[in-house]
């Protein structure tokens, strides 16, 4: 199946839980990590939700 890398660009201080727990969720907490996630509409709904913090590499 196809993979999405996703980049946390931005800080989760000062953002409402459900963001806070979206990043995490993505596999992301900290500033300028990188996690490898199936290409999914569900995942796709998760980064379109936090895309103000996180950046999709090719």
């Amino acid at each position: 199946m196809a993979t999405i890398k996703v980049k946390q660009t931005g800080s989760p201080i000062r953002r409402t839980k459900d963001q806070r727990a979206t990043l995490v969720g993505l596999g992301l907490n900290k500033m300028h990590r990188v996690s490898e996630l199936e290409d999914s509409p569900e995942v796709r709904g998760m980064i379109r939700k936090v895309q103000h913090m996180v950046e999709v590499q090719d």
